[in-house]
């Protein structure tokens, strides 16, 4: 790069440092670790589950209403901040699924997909100083929006003795006082819990204590095993002091498409809706139509949550079988789990991306570690898999695969 354009680059990518920083993140070892664990093992198939995206398509009903849409001359304009109709259906969907009742010309918003909506989200909230509450481990986009603009991240951990909820009373009371927004996600990702009602409850009363705002990132809602995980939005309060996202990716298998909603308090859409307006010109009509569809059908879901529930489950065994201490999540289609401490063959492992990079290498089975709080692994159900037989083919291969160690805890 030449020197002209080292004097160009933000402060906030590293400025003259840009591209030059020899730090390898997690991802990329990940993929240094199976390129060299698959050059090693030709023979020997690698069982992927690190990658968070579903692994069936959408339902081909879906997949007809979009090509028929796109067949249509008047879908080929700008969206802007969505259309009426995608609007309305979310609305109703919202009142059939979880009680919330919504005005669809003020307190809905399209987004195209949830990862746009969490970054754009602090354009409209944090000015220099501002102070973000992150959870962790968990997805860091709005945190990273945050520090681009000159905000501080405040992370709280994530911690099993807490069932992994966010212990409130633990931030400290100046941390409070200047922070802009909360954000949360039940189902949580990685760890699956769910968040129950006398928890939103709580966070309700904090946000209004220090006049903060709650971003609730609802991608997992409809992907729950037993009971049922209650949108933040349908708690008293919650509507005066929060939004909540959802998303068509999971539910729907729709992760490519990107298409999801920002929904609850008006003003906070309408500031989502002028930052969205300046920094996109809306998501593909007939993607708008297909996803009226599905959110009009939710009974689509029931085959996907069929899956990854059986799916959990034979994966939990397999782990259980070999020492490990798993608890099935009550939703997401992720496993958390702790790391061992070594192996009996004299192995050591200080952190989950040690015992990562130890199972992609020696094991051929891919994951992703998380260390934020504590050391653990998680487990994506959304390996690729066709029918019952093979999910139980790939199941027993990772059994023989551990099998073949003994791991000390």
């Amino acid at each position: 790069m030449s020197l002209f354009m080292e004097n160009l680059i933000a402060e906030r990518l590293g400025g003259k440092m840009f591209g030059k920083d020899t730090t390898i993140y997690k991802f990329e070892k990940i993929k240094r670790a199976k390129r060299a664990a698959i050059k090693d093992n030709p023979d020997m198939e690698l069982i992927d589950m690190g990658v968070g995206e579903p692994d069936a398509m959408a339902h081909g009903d879906v997949v007809k209403v979009l090509q028929r849409e796109a067949e249509k001359r008047e879908n080929r304009f700008y969206s802007d901040n969505g259309i009426d109709g995608f609007k309305s259906v979310s609305a109703e969907y919202m009142k059939t699924r979880f009680g919330v009742e919504l005005d669809p010309s003020t307190q809905i918003n399209h987004c195209i997909g949830s990862k746009p909506a969490l970054a754009l989200f602090p354009l409209a909230l944090i000015n220099p100083g501002d102070v973000a509450i992150m959870t962790v481990p968990g997805y860091p986009v709005s945190g990273t929006t945050t520090k681009y603009l000159g905000g501080e991240v405040y992370n709280v951990k994530l911690l099993k003795e807490n069932n992994f909820l966010p212990d409130l009373d633990s931030i400290p009371e100046d941390i409070c006082k200047r922070a802009k927004f909360l954000y949360l996600n039940y189902p949580n990702n990685p760890t699956g819990v769910l968040a129950p009602k006398e928890f939103y409850e709580k966070v309700v009363a904090f946000a209004k204590k220090y006049d903060i705002a709650v971003i609730s990132d609802a991608a997992y809602i409809e992907l729950t095993f037993g009971e049922k995980q209650p949108s933040f939005l349908s708690v008293d309060g919650a509507m005066d002091v929060g939004i909540e996202i959802h998303s068509l990716s999971k539910s729907f298998n729709m992760t490519g498409w990107r298409i999801g909603f920002v929904c609850g308090n008006k003003h906070l859409v309408q500031a989502f809706a002028t930052v969205k307006d300046n920094n996109d010109s809306g998501q593909f009509i007939p993607i708008q139509k297909a996803a009226c569809y599905c959110l009009e059908h939710p009974e689509l879901i029931a085959p996907t949550k069929e899956k990854y529930g059986r799916r959990l489950n034979m994966l939990a065994n397999v782990l259980r079988k070999n020492g490990f201490s798993v608890e099935e999540p009550k939703g997401s289609f992720y496993l958390y789990f702790g790391i061992p401490k070594a192996t009996e063959s004299g192995r050591k492992f200080e952190s989950g991306e040690q015992f990562c990079d130890y199972l992609i290498r020696e094991k051929l089975i891919s994951s992703v570690p998380w260390d934020d709080a504590g050391n653990f692994l998680r487990f994506s159900a959304t390996f690729v898999a066709d029918t019952v037989e093979e999910e139980e083919r790939i199941a027993k291969i990772i059994d023989e695969r551990l099998s073949t160690e003994k791991f000390i805890f």
